[in-house]
């Protein structure tokens, strides 16, 4: 009984450390922390409850960062904005949100809230978000929102 106790130990020991976040304060440095090393930067956006996530470059790449421009296009005979389903991040309150990309730099994230309308399939379409043409992150969403909120530090 003693090692069946332990063997589900130890298996339930190396699960959680498999969904352990990725700490992107040394993301790019393949684990090994340096002192002084930062690969993202979380700052205040004045005027706003929110806050802007600037990456390394090598940060960025590691996580896989991926973008895509919102859409415009004719659902039901009216211009809608239509973006990735992967795009779409839901707040603890169930709020919806995208990150924006490119502002001030390229490698600078914003959340920006958005209002659905209806999800097809991959594509949601939008009562309210992100102009059309804006770039919005599609890969490592999940990551740059743990950043915004300093989780897994």
């Amino acid at each position: 009984m003693k090692a069946i106790n332990r063997i589900l130990t130890a298996a339930l020991t190396l699960g959680l450390l498999q969904l352990a976040p990725i700490d992107l304060t040394h993301a790019a440095s393949g684990g090994a922390k340096k002192p002084g090393s930062q690969h993202a930067k979380v700052e205040p956006i004045q005027g706003s409850d929110l806050k802007r996530v600037t990456l390394t470059e090598p940060a960025a790449k590691r996580l896989g960062i991926e973008q895509k421009a919102v859409a415009e296009e004719e659902v039901n005979g009216q211009k809608r904005l239509v973006i990735p389903y992967s795009t779409l991040i839901y707040d603890p309150k169930g709020n919806t949100w995208v990150y924006t990309a490119g502002d001030p730099t390229p490698l600078s994230y914003q959340r920006h809230s958005v209002k659905i309308e209806s999800i097809e399939g991959d594509r949601v379409i939008l009562q309210e978000g992100p102009a059309a043409g804006t770039p919005v992150v599609t890969v490592g969403v999940t990551e740059i929102y743990g950043a915004e909120k300093g989780l897994g530090q």
